[in-house]
């Protein structure tokens, strides 16, 4: 008799609890999926025929020395580019000084032989130009000599500067850009804050479409 109550008992606590357990967990994920935070308000612009503005920017320097620089890129076109590259306003946009169009010319062949680079944007700009494009990303690093930087940056379609305030490997927790030579930086972290982007923007398109139809 005891133990029919006992497990009677048991099984309504499962009943219970079950449902609520699962909308906790539900909530969490939907909180972790809520928002990617704005690190930068406002960052410039490029400079060319290709636009922050309107697009999620997944953005990169590649520098002078074109040859030593080229490994990242190939990890983000392998990690990055290859999931998002159909994505809804997504693109790539590697900045490049003035003087190596023929060497991008030739990372351009290279990476078309893995697949399509039409959502790749080769932007490029003179010393003074990326450099004050770099500055306005207002993130703890410093361009290199060659002005190549080992991280790529989330701008998002409004020009600001996307990343965590929360991350565990980084001292103070923010982590404003992610290192192209770590792939497991790219797919643990980037690729991941990316998908929360996603998130957000579908949320976005379902919300304006309800509104619309309530119109």
């Amino acid at each position: 008799m005891k133990k029919n109550k006992t497990r009677k008992t048991l099984i309504l606590s499962v009943l219970f609890l079950g449902p609520l357990i699962f909308y906790i967990f539900l909530s969490l994920g939907i909180y972790h999926h809520a928002n990617l935070p704005i690190l930068t308000d406002k960052v410039e612009d490029v400079k060319g025929e290709a636009s922050f503005k309107n697009h999620f920017s997944v953005v990169s320097f590649l520098g002078t020395d074109v040859g030593n620089n080229k490994a990242g890129i190939f990890n983000l076109n392998e990690v990055i580019y290859k999931r998002y590259k159909k994505s809804l306003y997504f693109q790539a946009v590697l900045i490049a000084p003035v003087g190596t169009e023929l060497e991008v010319e030739t990372l351009k062949k290279k990476l078309s032989t893995y697949r399509d680079i039409d959502n790749w944007r080769f932007v490029f700009m003179d010393a003074d130009d990326i450099k004050s494009l770099f500055k306005s990303f207002d993130t703890p690093y410093v361009i290199n000599q060659d002005l190549s930087s080992e991280y790529t940056f989330i701008i998002d379609r409004e020009l600001r500067l996307r990343g965590r305030k929360d991350d565990e490997d980084t001292k103070g927790g923010r982590l404003y850009g992610y290192k192209t030579s770590s792939v497991n930086d790219l797919k643990n972290k980037m690729k991941k804050d990316l998908e929360i982007i996603y998130y957000q923007l579908k949320k976005s398109i379902e919300k304006e479409k309800r509104f619309k139809r309530k119109i």
